[in-house]
């Protein structure tokens, strides 16, 4: 069994406050993590507090973890980060996306449903950059308004989160080095990486808040399918992105860990985070998520609220089997009709 004296996930008795093993010193490890809980104080504060003779890798953290939590709430609708019109995808043969036109705005949330086959995968891949739509008259694919784009920025600006991840990660791999190695591209094999104040503290960060940072110093292959979800979640949140899109997150979770990511995914979208979620299951949907995004045999069939596309007939239509929805606490069920 591996170990490590890389994530300290006690409280100490100082107050509650968390000690980085930054190796910076003490003192202001803890005072880098005052700054975090320091909630209701102004960004332009913090920054001060930052910079009055602060090292740089000090400075850099309490900026870091200042700035974003601020930016990132109650983010307003803007211009479109994604817009796509008229294309066409192609997998190798297969015209997987034809005649495809949708717009998701800055800050936006959606949800994109349909069946096998519908294009979901590929309308992902074209979302995150590792496709290309067709080049031609009257069609364009923009990614943050640029037609063309860097991977690497668009992991940053980006976070996907995809069930198959799992199985990229050492059994042994310690979970938090799993959120950690997020910062370099990597899936775990930490051990001759080097991180900053800011990186250890920024993936503490965000395994409190997908509530595992207890779970850090556990080797991976030892967490429940729940556990090792909220912990492909965090990587994603490591780099504060802009939007975060979930690939079918309930793939392979049990009953209860399913009602457990359900409920997170609406706790995301009520603190201010954008998500964009594929599935084909419409009771996956959370109250707080609106739009939704019906693909069926490459095309957009239907894009609208979410009580006028989840009907009876569209259901039946999409799944071509009959179907009956209903509403129960702004979740929508479906069952045979």
């Amino acid at each position: 069994m591996r170990t490590s004296g890389r994530w300290n996930t006690g409280r100490p008795p100082n107050g509650g406050r968390r000690r980085s093993q930054t190796g910076v010193g003490e003192a202001s490890s803890v005072e880098v993590v005052t700054v975090v809980e320091a909630q209701g104080r102004s960004r332009c504060k913090l920054c001060e507090m930052a910079l009055q003779g602060k090292s740089q890798p000090i400075r850099q953290a309490v900026i870091r973890l200042a700035i974003f939590p601020v930016v990132r709430r109650d983010r307003a609708v803007d211009a479109p980060f994604f817009e796509i019109r008229n294309a066409r995808v192609w997998r190798g043969e297969t015209l997987a996306l034809d005649d495809f036109s949708l717009s998701i705005c800055a800050g936006e949330s959606l949800a994109i449903l349909g069946p096998n086959g519908a294009g979901k995968s590929t309308f992902l891949k074209l979302l995150t950059g590792e496709v290309r739509a067709e080049s031609g008259r009257g069609s364009e694919c923009r990614l943050f308004g640029e037609e063309l784009w860097s991977l690497e920025e668009l992991r940053h600006r980006i976070g996907v989160v995809m069930p198959e991840e799992v199985a990229r990660f050492d059994p042994e791999e310690l979970a938090g080095d799993a959120v950690l190695s997020s910062l370099r591209g990597a899936y775990g094999r930490t051990k001759w990486m080097r991180f900053s104040p800011a990186d250890r503290v920024a993936a503490m960060d965000a395994m409190e808040r997908m509530g595992v940072a207890n779970l850090a110093k556990r080797e991976f292959g030892s967490l429940s399918s729940g556990e090792r979800r909220r912990f492909l979640i965090a990587r994603a949140l490591v780099h504060q992105p802009e939007v975060l899109v979930l690939d079918e997150p309930s793939t392979a979770l049990d009953f209860a860990a399913s009602l457990q990511l359900s409920g997170l995914l609406q706790q995301l979208l009520e603190d201010g985070r954008a998500l964009v979620l594929v599935t084909h299951h419409p009771g996956e949907i959370p109250p707080a998520m609106n739009r939704v995004v019906l693909l069926d045999h490459g095309k957009v069939a239907a894009d609208g609220p979410k009580k006028k596309i989840l009907t009876n007939e569209r259901m039946k239509e999409l799944y071509q089997v009959g179907l009956k929805v209903r509403w129960s606490g702004g979740w929508c069920e479906v069952r045979p009709g």
